[in-house]
């Protein structure tokens, strides 16, 4: 960070939740290694606010707030099973994996639950996902793309080969933003 204002409140955040023992007396910053400097480009119809940060700035923000292992990033992994599709990556790791293609919710519930709800709608599916008789986490599922009567799209499943029409037996495992 270049910027004496971000700088500054980045150390503030991060200083002020140590405890010290006594009085702080000096206090100096060294810097061994600088990135080249960028000065940020600025679009002459830049519609974004005053407050918004550059992602780097907000990320270190967030960091020095809430700790250096509140932040993580997300890889997709080879395993088609919903629960076991992404990791979390290293800091200098390149993703490898890429994401499926196919409808995937932001919000993956830690476990599925029953949907009990009326009126819901099937806007895609089924995807077959049969999967982990190798160690021991054996899956075959049938996952939907449903619409709920309140407009909500949830992404749900049946065991595999039972018909979506049939009035219970919906297990919900995410919803979509």
């Amino acid at each position: 960070e270049r910027e004496a204002g971000a700088l500054f409140e980045s150390a503030r955040s991060r200083l002020e939740r140590i405890v010290l023992e006594r009085p702080v007396e000096w206090l100096r910053l060294r810097a061994d290694e600088l990135p080249p400097f960028v000065p940020g480009g600025r679009d002459l119809f830049d519609l974004r606010p005053e407050q918004a940060l550059p992602l780097a700035q907000l990320q270190e923000r967030l960091r020095a707030r809430l700790g250096d292992d509140a932040l993580y990033r997300l890889q997709a992994t080879p395993d088609p099973r919903p629960e076991r599709a992404q990791r979390i990556a290293d800091d200098d790791e390149r993703p490898d994996t890429p994401p499926a293609a196919l409808p995937r919710p932001t919000w993956l519930l830690p476990r599925p639950v029953p949907l009990r709800t009326h009126g819901l709608r099937v806007l895609a599916g089924p995807e077959r996902i049969e999967s982990g008789w190798w160690d021991g986490g054996d899956l075959r599922r049938d996952y939907y793309v449903l619409e709920t009567a309140e407009g909500q799209r949830a992404w749900a499943f049946r065991p595999a080969g039972e018909r979506p029409d049939t009035p219970a037996g919906w297990m919900l495992h995410g919803w979509f933003a």
